[in-house]
């Protein structure tokens, strides 16, 4: 099984830029395409969130009109820039989205009857702040899920990661510390939890995290420097458009990729036709 995590799209109204300068719609459309056409094909795509830059229904009209070209399933979460009602309007025939009451969470099943990974998505919006929160509420419901899931291999996704990643200015918008270790703590007495997968960050970064290892995705669009200063300032850039791919297999576990939406040279061969190595 192939799952493939797109996050931070940042879509605005038809034409709109994100930050005066990135028409996002264009590149959401290019990974839509490149996703459609990958091979082996992939079973399910999750989106982890910022799916619009401001929150307005005419920016969920738009993501819409470009995921309607997406020929895969595909599960939506939310991130800081999103607001839940305007989400659920635009995707009222996803009703997944309504599994978590006032908040954008659920479980689904994503594998075949060989392989019965389910996806828990979480809600760490807190619609006042960058940052994420998870509030007792939230925590009590992914609990439950945890328990309901009966050992089965878990894919846990949310939008702001847990873990420190030593870009200063993102590190002070991630999940709140508090709520972290809570979460830690639930997540530990689970060893079926395979994998956490956030966004944010517009880069790709792991880390260790209670038990099980915690990752983000690059962005189909922009990507946020590099820069392990502290005081590094806010800014992106233009780096190669990206996406995860997380692969299942059996008594490994899931295995991850990162697929560019650009097309580079090659491929070329590394052999001769009789088998040895080109010199």
């Amino acid at each position: 099984m192939l799952i493939a995590q797109i996050s931070d799209l940042h879509i605005r109204r038809p034409g709109q830029l994100a930050y005066r300068r990135i028409d996002t719609a264009p590149y959401l459309a290019r990974c839509v395409a490149r996703l459609n056409h990958w091979a082996p094909r992939i079973d399910a795509v999750i989106i982890t969130g910022d799916l619009v830059d401001a929150g307005h229904p005419d920016e969920y009209a738009h993501l819409r009109q470009l995921l309607d070209k997406l020929e895969l399933p595909y599960y939506l979460m939310v991130g800081n820039h999103d607001r839940r009602a305007a989400l659920r309007a635009a995707f009222g025939d996803h009703p997944y989205l309504l599994q978590g009451g006032e908040f954008i969470q659920y479980r689904v099943e994503l594998g075949t009857a060989g392989t019965p990974l389910q996806l828990i998505a979480l809600d760490t919006l807190d619609e006042s702040l960058s940052g994420g929160r998870l509030c007792q509420q939230r925590l009590a419901w992914l609990e439950q899920q945890l328990a309901a899931a009966d050992g089965a291999p878990l894919l846990l996704a949310m939008h702001h990661p847990p873990f420190v990643t030593g870009i200063g200015h993102m590190d002070s918008a991630l999940l709140d510390a508090a709520d972290s270790a809570a979460l830690a703590a639930l997540i530990a007495r689970y060893p079926n939890v395979e994998r956490l997968v956030c966004g944010h960050l517009h880069r790709p970064i792991h880390a260790r995290f209670a038990g099980t290892i915690a990752s983000t995705a690059p962005s189909p669009a922009h990507q946020v420097v590099l820069d392990l200063h502290q005081q590094a300032p806010s800014a992106f850039v233009m780096e190669p458009p990206a996406f995860a791919l997380h692969q299942w297999h059996d008594g490994v576990g899931l295995v991850s990729h990162h697929g560019y939406l650009e097309h580079f040279e090659g491929p070329y061969p590394f052999h001769e036709n009789d088998g040895t190595l080109i010199d």
